[in-house]
């Protein structure tokens, strides 16, 4: 008999294999999930469709991620994290590569929702592994699993920048690029493995809600269930407070150096890859910083860099400033995501993957608010105005992590 995705491999399980396997399925998903975007003007070309239809469309992959991210871990927990995020990704890739062959929006939409239900489903999966074997190798890693997720959106840009550039059929690139990508998560899988009787040592006993209305130290339940849930909120807001950094930079970093700063257009069009860059670097250091001082205390530091570069860009009357504002704003933001998934991933009494499927999914739906709120308050005052808005999550993050470090005493869980 075969061996299965989740089965132990035939060499020795160990904490750096373990971490190597799990930063490849980072990797691979950034790569699958990017490599259709350098195409998005063909498709829109290739679909007669105008600017405002073309934003309809696209908005079927996070309203798929949205619609199927809280059942992330059921799913999680009746087929395992590894299970979850190798059969993902196989599914992901072949639906991406339907949607590049599509001959029509129907088909497209379609795949698209059903490539964005997916993702979610493989991201939480994938950040529910990495928790795991950062616990096992006993220091950070986080930071960096999302950095590495960083690289391979990369990879997936210039695979389909040079599509483009080769003409390449968008449905073959897609299945070829799907399939190669698709074997590397299914070999990263096995890579990821931990071994079940360390796993079982990792993490906290979850009270099983269809036995003993009590806990092993005689604790109702219910109290810690309502724990988690006060522990679990915070994080949440944590992490959407790092995410209105992405999606400013996204939608409105371009707009505002052009525009407020009086930037070149040349010029402000790097505001983007300012911020990102930034982002980048600051979860490659982010995991040492989290050993020596604490997931806490870099959030906390990350909460008030964001306000600070935010505030920064906000004010300064030329756009040299206001590059300077939003790469401290990107160095910030760094850690945030990374340190609310993995302090999510150790709460005793959350089933596993409950909370990083339930922070997922409110991030998701952060992202569909953040650029209208923006967008209301540019128009009924100015983009530069706006940009408070940043500012105030960065102190709110700050405060949180401020609290949840002298509720604790000293690190995050």
């Amino acid at each position: 008999m075969s061996p299965t995705v989740g089965a132990v491999p035939r060499s020795r399980p160990s904490p750096r294999r373990a971490r190597v396997g799990v930063a490849l399925l980072f990797l691979t998903n950034g790569v699958i999930l990017s490599a259709l975007l350098p195409r998005y003007p063909e498709i829109k070309a290739a679909f007669a469709l105008d600017d405002a239809r073309f934003g309809l469309l696209v908005v079927a992959f996070p309203l798929g991620a949205i619609v199927a991210a809280p059942v992330a871990g059921v799913a999680i927990r009746r087929l395992g994290a590894l299970v979850v995020t190798a059969l993902g990704s196989v599914l992901l890739a072949a639906s991406l590569a339907v949607a590049g062959a599509s001959p029509g929006v129907a088909p497209f939409v379609v795949a698209m929702a059903l490539g964005g239900a997916l993702d979610a489903l493989v991201d939480a999966a994938q950040n529910v592994q990495g928790v795991v074997v950062e616990q096992w190798r006993g220091r950070s890693i986080m930071n960096s699993l999302h950095a590495t997720w960083s690289i391979g959106a990369a990879i997936g840009g210039l695979i389909g920048a040079a599509g483009a550039a080769a003409s390449v059929d968008l449905g073959l690139q897609m299945a070829v690029s799907g399939a190669l990508w698709a074997v590397v998560a299914v070999v990263a899988a096995r890579l990821a493995v931990v071994p079940a009787d360390v796993k079982a040592g990792l993490a906290e006993p979850v009270p099983d809600p269809a036995a003993s209305p009590t806990t092993r130290a005689g604790a109702p339940t219910g109290g810690v269930r309502r724990r988690a849930w006060r522990l679990l909120l915070p994080l949440v807001v944590i992490a959407v407070c790092g995410t209105l950094v992405e999606d400013v930079a996204n939608n409105w970093a371009v707009l505002y150096l052009g525009g407020e700063a009086g930037a070149p257009a040349g010029v402000a069009a790097l505001g983007l890859t300012v911020v990102i860059g930034a982002q980048f670097v600051g979860r490659l250091v982010g995991d040492p910083l989290t050993d020596r001082y604490g997931r806490d205390a870099v959030a906390r530091t990350g909460g008030l860099l964001i306000a600070l570069g935010a505030g920064v860009a906000a004010l300064s009357p030329s756009y040299p400033g206001a590059f300077v504002g939003f790469a401290l704003a990107g160095f910030g933001c760094a850690t945030l995501v990374p340190a609310a998934f993995a302090a999510a991933g150790r709460i005793p009494g959350l089933a596993e993957g409950t909370g990083i499927a339930i922070i997922g999914w409110l991030m998701r739906l952060g992202f569909l608010l953040t650029s209208p709120v923006i967008g209301v308050i540019s128009e009924s005052t100015s983009l530069r105005v706006a940009l408070l808005v940043p500012v105030a999550a960065g102190l709110v993050a700050a405060v949180l992590a401020h609290r949840m470090a002298r509720g604790r005493g000293a690190h995050a869980p």
